[in-house]
């Protein structure tokens, strides 16, 4: 084998090192983000530690786009508190505030009724056919802070795919062509 022959067999030992570097530097990056929302799962005791706010109902307090930071505890739902929960046959979880709390003698259950602060009516009407109110296990997290309008990027990818994978394309090109 010659020089030119030596010299085409480095090259692509080289590109072949540099292309598992990069893959393994992405799946660090992957490992690293999962490692952290999980991380915040168990912190903060929610299944979902973060929400963005999709619509204005709770205007003026949260406007669309402002992500929430959330918390549970074993402490009582008390009336004022803003809570995100999940309705049984709805993907999407919902920001309203407590406006009614009923405990069941003794037993810990409690019986919650919502309302978003810019609706004219509670929201029994949301509620799954049949269901008055909520209790604990609909409750996915107590609003414990906010930053406004951050969550926006979330609603324009939800609500023009094209433009996640966009950003997706881009990001994954950004990691295959850096160099460290």
């Amino acid at each position: 084998m010659g020089f030119v022959g030596e010299t085409l067999d480095s090259l692509k030992r080289t590109q072949l090192r540099d292309a598992l570097s990069q893959a393994i530097s992405l799946g660090m990056i992957v490992t690293s983000a999962l490692m952290i929302w999980k991380g915040l799962i168990y912190f903060t005791g929610s299944e979902s530690p973060v929400v963005v706010v999709l619509s204005e109902s709770m205007e003026p307090g949260f406007k669309r786009g402002d992500i929430l930071f959330l918390h549970m505890n074993k402490d009582p739902i008390r009336t004022g508190e803003i809570v995100v929960f999940n309705i049984d046959g709805r993907d999407i979880p919902i920001v309203h505030r407590v406006i009614e709390v009923h405990e069941h003698g003794g037993t810990g259950e409690v019986d919650i009724l919502t309302k978003g602060d810019n609706n004219d009516i509670d929201d029994r009407i949301m509620y799954a056919q049949g269901q008055h109110w909520l209790q604990q296990q609909h409750i996915i997290g107590r609003a414990v802070g906010h930053l406004p309008y951050v969550g926006y990027l979330t609603i324009i990818m939800t609500e023009k795919p094209i433009i996640k994978y966009i950003l997706i394309g881009a990001l994954g090109l950004f990691v295959l062509t850096s160099t460290e």
